[in-house]
């Protein structure tokens, strides 16, 4: 049940980051149209196509901790016998784990910070430039649980992909 939860929030993260990416595309092309066409260019699109490439990537890189798409070191865990690569995953998952917690706590603070103040071009507050880093360390640490407890199942988390 838990496993399943977790496929669908990273397939509707996936989702995001590709409607976000979408969203970026047609920022520029108005930007660009804007621009070349009729002689205004609109302000607000570099802006916005700014704050949506934040939320592409902390859905992207979410989803990419989930699917172990991270940076390991495979040919020594490979080396290892199963009860010690069993344990060494366990406590790289733990570290990615603290790291997403990081990106939480720290992205709070952030936010927190700047939420009184206002962007430049759009009509929000400065701060929403940190929600994607407390949003990608919340998934960052609900995927390293999933993996985690998969391993302590003997069971491989099925990628998003699938």
């Amino acid at each position: 049940m838990f496993t399943g939860f977790c496929m669908w929030v990273s397939r509707a993260s996936l989702a995001l980051a590709v409607l976000g990416l979408l969203g970026v595309m047609l920022c520029v092309q108005w930007q660009v149209f804007g621009r070349y066409v009729l002689n205004d260019t609109p302000t607000w699109a570099e802006a916005l196509a700014m704050l949506l490439v934040l939320f592409v990537t902390a859905f992207g890189l979410a989803v990419g901790v989930r699917d172990a798409g991270h940076i390991g070191l495979e040919s020594l865990i490979s080396l290892l016998p199963e009860k010690w690569r069993n344990r060494l995953e366990i406590l790289i998952h733990l570290l990615v784990t603290y790291f997403g917690y990081l990106m939480v706590r720290s992205g709070w603070v952030w936010a927190s910070a700047k939420w009184g103040e206002k962007k430049p071009m759009l009509p929000v507050p400065d701060g929403i430039d940190y929600v994607p880093i407390i949003l990608a360390g919340g998934l960052i640490v609900l995927f390293s649980v999933e993996h985690i407890v998969a391993l302590l199942q003997g069971k491989v988390v099925e990628p998003t992909w699938n």
